[in-house]
C-alpha cells in the first residue's frame, strides 16, 4: 500500500499550498473565526438570505415589471456556477466576492436581493475522469493495492525540438526547467492519484468511477466553503444540471425546442474541433488544453508530380502504380496569389508520407495533416471516421531531403513548364500540411528564401536556376507597388530567412495591404479588388479539381480524455451564431453598444470583437453528461449550450424542488412531467395563461401566477460577474440566447468581467505550491480577512493579486479594532455631554470627516470599485479615528462618548458589505442591537461642511509637512550629512502665515475660473495650460489646491476671491499644543504673520513656554527668514532653530 500513497509529496493535498505563507501565532485569528462561525450559524438558521418577490396580493398579477421594480427595488446578481469536478479555489471566490459585496451593499440600500448558486455538471470532464477511474480500479484493484510506484527521471523524457523562439544561442548546453521534485518522483499519471492529491480519502476514490457520485460529493463541499466564506446565497434555489435533475432537464429541453423553432438551431455539415477517441465534437469546456482554438480553413492546392527527384524515385519504385497521379498538397490562406508560384517548399528533416486517396490518386503530406484530412471526407467517405491511426498508414515514407528537385505542375502558375520542390528549414510539421507553395512576389518569407537559395545553391544542394524563375507582379498595392515582398524586404533591410522577427512583421504588412487594398493584375478576375477576387479564385480552383478544402485546429487542442483533437467535417446540430444570422448578431451588438452596462471599455470592446468573429457553434455531442436533445435523443446538449439562461431557472427553482436533484418537492407540489414547454413559455412571459394550459399541465392558476411573478420581478438579471476568459464563449452565448428567447425588458442589464487572480504576485499553480482553495484561505485567515484581502486585490479586467501578507495583517487590524471598540465604550473618562458648548473643534472635524467618508464609500460601492470602497470604509475611517484620538489627547480633552458610539456604528455599517461577520458582532454584541446588521440600512448622514473639510485638510497637511521636515533632518544627520539645525537638541518652531496672496497668483485664479465655468477641470488640459504660462513649479501646487477646494464643495466665489473657509490663526492656535508634543525636544512654537514685501512679521500665535524660557509675546515684531517668502494664506511655511 505504500506504493499507492507514494513517497512523493505530489500526492499530499497540502502540497499545492507548500509555497504559501506560514502562520505561527493564530490566537487572534482563532478568536475572529469563532465569532464568524457563530454568525454564519445565525444567518443560516434565520434564513436571512432567502429572497422572495412581492406577492400577487401586494401587487396584482399582470402588473408591469417597471411598477414592481419601482415599488420594490431589487438586485439579482450571479457568477458562473462552478463545475463540480473539485472544490472551489481562490479564483472562484474572487469572482464570487464581487457579487457578494454588491449583494451586501444592495441590501443596505433597501433592495430585495437574490444571490443564488447552482452546480454545473454537464459535459465531458466528470465522465472522462470517471471512466479513467474505472480503468484504474480494473488495473489496480478497488483500493489500488496492485499499483507499483513509477519513477521517471529527466533522461527518460524524449527530447523535444525547441521552437524557433525557444532556441538558445548555444544549443549544446542543456538546462532543465523542472524542479527537483518534479524531475524525479511520482507523476500524477493516473486519475486515482489526482483524487488523492485533491484530498479524497483513498477508500472512497473507487466510488467516483460512477459519474453520478461526483454530483453527490462536490456540491455539498462547495456549499460548505461558501457558507464558511459568509456568502449571502439563497441555497433554496440550488440544483445540479444534466438529466439528474428532471426539472432542470425539462427547462433545457424547452430552451432547445424553442431555439429550433426560431431557426436558431440548425443542422448541417461544417468544420468543428473533434476528438477521434471520444467520437464527438470537443467544445471549449471539453478541453484540457486549447480553449478558444477554432478550425482554420485552408485551400489545399494539388501540385501534380511531373518528374520525381532521383532519390525519391528509387524509394517509390514499385510501390505506386506508374499511371497514378501523385500530388504535393500545400495548404494556403491566399489562393488569389497562386498565379505567382515559382517553387514549392518542404522541410528537409520532416518525414512525409504518400497517402492513398483513391486507386489512382495519392497525396504527399505529413501524417498529422493526413490524420486531419481523414475526418474531412478525403481518405474515408460517407461520413465514416477512423478511430485510430492504424487505419491510415502511408504507402511510402520519405524525408523532405529525398524529394528536393522534384518537378511539379502548379495550378494557375504562369510557369506552365512546372516548378521545383525546394528546401526551407522553417517549414513547420505541425502547421498546414508540411508542404508550402512559394509566391515570392507577395510573401516576404518566400522572397527571402528563394533569394538565399539562389545565392547558396551549392550549399543547399540544388541547381541555381530552380530558384531563379521569373517573379511576375500578381497584385497591385497603393503602398508597396506590384511586387510587395521585394519592396518590404528591401525597405526593412531583411538580409536572410533567419530574420524571423522582421519577416513576421513584413508578412503582416503584406497580407493586410494586399487583402484590403490590393487589385488583381492577372487571371480571370484581373482588375477586381483582392477582397472580392479571393473567394472567386478559390471556388474556381475547387470546381476544376485543382484544389480541395482543408481545415485544422489553429492551435493545439487536447480533450479531457487526453486525445489530441483534429478538425472534422461532419453533420451536426449547431447554434446559428454569427454572420449566418446577421439580424440576430446585430441585435446583440446593438444591445452591447448602447444599452448594457459593461463597467469597463475593455469588456465592451471584448464583446464587440468576439461578436464580429464568432460563428456557428456545435450544441450537441454523444459523450458525457447532460440533457438529451429533444428531437434526437442520441445527442446530448453540450455544456456551453445548456448554461446560457439558467439564471431564469433560479427564479422559480425553489417552487419545484427542495434538493439539488429534484427528488424532494419544493414549495409547490409540481411534478417534472407537468413542466410542459407551454408552462415555461408562460412563466417566462412568452405567452398568457389559458384554460387549455391549466388543463394540460394540471398546475393551478395561482401557482402559475406566483412563478411568473417571481420571474418577472427578479428579471432582468442586474449583474453577471465572470472571469474575462468567458467573454469569447459563455458570456456571448448568454447574450445571444437571452435576446432570442425573452422580451427585451428581460435582457441582462450588466456584465462585469474581472481578471484572473494571482497569489502573492505570482500565477496560482499547484505544481509550484503557490495555490489556495477557498477552504484553505478561509481556514488559514478566516472569512473576513479573506474577504478584505480579495477586495484589496483589485477590480479591473487586468489580473488582480491576493496578498497573503495583507490577509495576515488584516487579522491583527480587525482584532485590534474589535478590542478597541469593546474597551473604549467602557472608558469612564470619555465626555458624555452632547451640548454644543462642550463640543470641541476636534469633535466637529471628526464627525464631518466621517460624513465625508460615508458619502465616498457609498459612491465607490455604487460603482463597484471595491478596492477604493475598502479604503474609504475601513482604512481611511480608522485613520480619521486616529486623528481624533491623537488631537484630543494633545489638547488634553477627553473624547466624546456619543461621538465614539457614532464612529463604531458607522464603522460597522460601512464595512458590512465586505466584512459582515465582524460588523454583525460589533452591531449586536458591542452596540447591543437586537437585529442582524444584514438587515440594516446604509447610514443617512448630512453632506460634509466644506469649511470643516478645509480645516481638516489644513491641519493634516500642515502637521504632516512639519513632521516630515523634521524626519528628513534626522535622516540626514544619521547619514553624516549637513543639517539646518541639530534635530536632537532643544529647538523652537516658527510657523509663517501670510495675510494676503502673492500678486502672481491672479493670473492662475483667472485660468482656473475659466476652466471652472466650462465645467472642464480635467488635469490634462488644465496642467498643459499652466505649463505654457511658464511658472509651473510654483503655480502647479497652487492650481491643484484651488481645484481641490472646488471639488470639496467650497463656494466658488470664496475660492476665486482667495478667501479661506476658516480663520487660519484660530486653527493654528488649536494645533500648537499638539505640535509641541509631536516635535521632538520642542521648547516652543510661535506663529508669525507676514505681508508681501515686508521685512518683518508680527507674532500672532499663542505662546508656549518650556523650562522657564520665554519665547516672546503676541504682537511683537519679528525679523523674517527666507522660509517666510513662500507662505500663502492656507499654505504656511515653517522654520526650526535650536535654542
Amino acid at each position: 500500500m505504500a506504493a499507492v500513497n507514494g513517497p512523493s509529496n505530489a500526492l499530499d493535498p497540502g502540497n499545492a499550498a507548500r509555497s504559501t505563507l506560514k502562520l505561527e501565532n493564530t490566537e487572534k485569528r482563532d478568536t475572529l473565526i469563532t465569532i464568524e462561525k457563530r454568525y454564519q450559524k445565525q444567518w443560516q438558521e434565520s434564513g436571512v438570505f432567502n429572497a422572495t418577490a412581492p406577492t400577487t396580493t401586494e401587487i396584482p398579477a399582470g402588473s408591469a415589471s417597471k411598477d414592481l421594480h419601482q415599488n420594490y427595488p431589487k438586485y439579482f446578481g450571479t457568477f458562473a456556477f462552478p463545475y463540480m469536478n473539485g472544490t472551489l479555489h481562490a479564483g472562484h471566490s474572487f469572482t464570487a466576492s464581487k457579487v457578494e459585496y454588491t449583494a451586501g451593499f444592495s441590501r443596505m440600500q433597501g433592495k430585495r436581493v437574490l444571490f443564488p448558486l447552482g452546480f454545473h455538471c454537464t459535459g465531458m470532464p466528470i465522465k472522462a475522469c470517471a471512466d479513467k477511474l474505472t480503468e484504474d480500479v480494473r488495473k489496480f484493484g478497488q483500493n489500488f493495492e496492485k499499483y507499483k510506484e513509477e519513477q521517471q527521471v529527466d533522461g527518460d523524457d524524449p527530447a523535444l525540438a525547441p521552437t524557433q523562439a525557444e532556441t538558445k544561442e548555444d544549443i549544446t548546453k542543456f538546462t532543465s526547467k523542472k524542479s527537483k521534485a518534479a524531475a524525479k518522483g511520482v507523476k500524477l499519471k493516473y486519475q486515482f492519484q489526482i483524487m488523492l492529491a485533491l484530498g479524497i480519502p483513498k477508500g472512497e476514490i473507487h466510488r467516483f468511477a460512477d459519474a453520478n457520485y461526483w454530483l453527490e460529493y462536490f456540491p455539498p463541499l462547495c456549499k460548505r466553503d461558501l457558507n464558511n466564506f459568509g456568502a449571502r446565497i439563497d441555497w433554496r434555489r440550488s440544483f445540479v444540471t444534466t438529466d439528474a435533475n428532471p426539472y432542470y432537464d425539462a427547462f433545457v429541453r424547452w430552451q432547445m425546442n424553442r431555439l429550433k423553432e426560431l431557426n436558431k438551431i440548425q443542422y448541417g455539415s461544417r468544420y468543428t474541433i473533434y476528438s477521434p477517441k471520444d467520437g464527438q465534437p470537443c467544445m471549449d469546456h471539453d478541453r484540457t488544453e486549447g480553449e478558444g482554438v477554432a478550425p482554420q480553413e485552408y485551400t489545399a492546392m494539388k501540385l501534380k508530380v511531373k518528374e520525381w527527384a532521383p532519390e525519391a524515385a528509387k524509394v517509390i519504385e514499385g510501390k505506386i502504380p506508374d499511371s497514378a497521379k501523385v500530388y504535393f498538397v500545400p495548404a494556403t490562406l491566399r489562393p488569389e496569389t497562386m498565379y505567382g508560384q515559382t517553387c514549392c517548399f518542404v522541410g528537409p528533416k520532416i518525414k512525409y508520407g504518400i497517402f492513398k486517396v483513391s486507386e489512382n490518386e495519392y497525396f504527399v503530406i505529413t501524417k498529422r495533416a493526413a490524420w486531419n484530412m481523414a475526418f474531412q471526407d478525403t481518405f474515408f467517405k460517407n461520413g465514416r471516421f477512423p478511430r485510430d491511426a492504424s487505419e491510415l498508414m502511408p504507402i511510402v515514407e520519405l524525408t523532405g531531403t529525398s524529394v528536393i528537385g522534384t518537378l511539379v505542375n502548379a495550378p494557375l502558375s504562369i510557369h506552365k513548364e512546372g516548378i521545383r520542390i525546394l528546401p526551407m528549414d522553417t517549414v513547420s510539421p505541425t502547421k498546414g500540411t508540411g508542404v508550402v507553395t512559394s509566391v515570392p512576389s507577395d510573401s516576404p518569407d518566400d522572397y527571402s528564401m528563394v533569394t538565399d537559395l539562389a545565392k547558396k545553391a551549392d550549399y543547399y544542394g540544388i541547381k541555381k536556376e530552380w530558384a531563379e524563375l521569373e517573379i511576375l507582379p500578381i497584385v497591385e498595392t497603393p503602398s508597396y507597388g506590384n511586387l510587395t515582398a521585394p519592396f518590404l524586404v528591401k525597405k526593412m533591410k531583411i538580409n536572410s530567412p533567419k530574420d524571423t522577427k522582421l519577416l513576421a512583421d513584413a508578412k503582416d504588412l503584406a497580407y493586410k495591404e494586399g487583402y484590403y487594398k490590393g487589385t488583381m493584375l492577372v487571371g480571370d478576375f484581373k482588375g477586381e479588388p483582392v477582397e472580392a477576387a479571393k473567394p472567386k479564385v478559390r471556388a474556381q480552383l475547387l470546381q476544376c479539381g485543382d484544389a480541395l478544402e482543408y481545415a485544422e485546429p489553429n492551435g493545439h487542442v487536447l480533450s479531457r480524455s487526453a486525445d489530441e483533437c483534429v478538425v472534422a467535417y461532419l453533420g451536426q446540430w449547431f447554434l446559428n451564431y454569427g454572420e449566418n444570422d446577421p439580424a440576430w448578431r446585430n441585435q446583440v451588438l446593438d444591445y452591447v453598444r448602447n444599452d448594457m452596462e459593461t463597467y469597463s471599455s475593455e469588456t465592451k470592446n471584448g464583446f464587440e470583437k468576439n461578436l464580429e468573429w464568432l460563428n456557428r457553434w456545435a450544441c450537441a455531442r454523444t459523450y458525457g453528461l447532460g440533457s438529451k436533445l429533444p428531437w434526437e435523443p442520441k445527442f446530448l446538449v453540450e455544456s456551453l449550450s445548456d448554461s446560457t439562461i439558467y439564471m431564469a431557472y433560479y427564479t422559480i427553482a425553489h417552487f419545484l424542488h427542495s434538493d439539488n436533484f429534484g427528488t424532494q418537492p419544493g414549495i409547490f407540489s409540481i411534478k417534472p412531467s407537468q413542466m410542459l414547454d407551454e408552462v415555461w413559455d408562460y412563466i417566462f412571459c412568452r405567452r398568457e395563461i389559458s384554460e387549455s394550459l391549466l388543463e394540460s399541465s394540471g398546475i393551478s392558476r395561482s401557482d402559475l401566477e406566483t412563478m411568473r411573478r417571481e420571474f418577472e420581478y427578479w428579471y432582468p438579471l442586474d449583474q453577471r460577474i465572470s472571469g474575462k476568459d468567458l467573454i469569447p464563449n459563455h458570456l456571448t452565448f448568454f447574450l445571444y440566447i437571452h435576446t432570442a428567447l425573452f422580451p427585451r425588458e428581460y435582457w441582462p442589464r450588466g456584465i462585469r468581467a474581472n481578471g484572473h487572480l494571482m497569489l502573492n504576485g505570482e500565477k496560482m499553480s499547484k505544481s509550484t505550491g503557490n495555490f489556495l482553495t477557498l477552504n484553505d484561505a478561509v481556514t488559514k485567515y478566516g472569512a473576513d480577512a479573506t474577504r478584505i484581502a480579495l477586495a484589496d486585490a483589485g477590480d479591473g479586467v487586468e489580473d488582480a493579486n491576493f496578498e497573503e501578507a495583507v490577509a495576515n495583517q488584516i487579522i491583527l487590524r480587525m482584532y485590534t479594532l474589535k478590542e478597541w471598540c469593546e474597551d473604549i465604550l467602557k472608558d469612564a473618562s470619555l465626555r458624555t455631554s452632547t451640548s454644543s458648548a462642550s463640543t470641541t473643534l476636534w469633535d466637529k472635524l471628526f464627525l464631518n470627516e466621517m460624513h465625508t467618508l460615508v458619502h465616498q464609500a457609498h459612491t465607490h460601492y455604487t460603482s463597484t470599485d471595491y478596492k477604493v470602497a475598502l479604503k474609504s470604509a475601513l482604512y481611511d475611517f480608522t485613520s480619521t479615528r486616529d486623528f481624533y484620538r491623537e488631537a484630543s489627547l494633545a489638547a488634553s480633552t477627553p473624547m466624546s462618548l456619543p461621538l465614539i458610539r457614532t464612529y463604531i456604528t458607522l464603522q460597522a455599517l460601512l464595512i458590512t458589505p465586505i466584512a459582515p461577520h465582524w460588523a454583525d458582532y460589533i452591531y449586536q454584541e458591542v452596540l447591543h442591537s437586537k437585529t442582524t446588521i444584514q438587515n440594516a440600512q446604509w447610514p443617512e448622514v448630512p453632506l460634509p461642511d466644506p469649511s470643516l473639510t478645509a480645516i481638516y485638510d489644513y491641519i493634516r497637511t500642515t502637521s504632516s509637512a512639519i513632521t516630515s521636515a523634521e524626519g528628513q533632518q534626522v535622516k540626514r544627520k544619521s547619514k553624516g550629512k549637513a543639517t539646518n539645525y541639530d534635530p536632537e537638541q532643544p529647538k523652537r518652531l516658527t510657523i509663517y502665515i501670510a495675510t494676503s496672496f502673492p500678486s502672481w497668483q491672479s493670473r492662475y485664479i483667472d485660468l482656473v475660473k475659466t476652466f471652472h465655468s466650462k465645467a472642464a477641470l480635467e488635469d490634462k488640459a488644465l496642467n498643459a495650460e499652466v505649463g505654457r504660462m511658464g511658472e509651473s513649479k510654483k503655480a502647479m501646487p497652487f492650481v491643484q489646491a484651488l481645484k481641490k477646494r472646488l471639488q470639496n464643495g467650497e463656494d466658488a466665489g470664496d475660492v476665486f476671491e482667495r478667501k479661506l473657509a476658516f480663520e487660519e490663526v484660530e486653527v493654528l492656535e488649536q494645533m500648537l499644543r499638539g505640535l509641541r508634543k509631536t516635535v521632538g525636544k520642542c521648547r516652543g512654537v510661535e506663529v508669525v504673520s507676514v505681508e508681501e514685501g515686508q521685512e518683518e512679521g508680527k507674532k500672532v500665535g499663542r505662546i508656549e513656554r518650556s523650562e522657564g524660557e520665554d519665547v516672546g509675546k503676541v504682537g511683537e515684531e519679528r525679523g523674517l527668514l527666507g522660509a517666510a517668502e513662500m507662505a500663502v494664506p492656507g499654505g504656511p511655511t515653517f522654520y526650526f532653530e535650536n535654542v
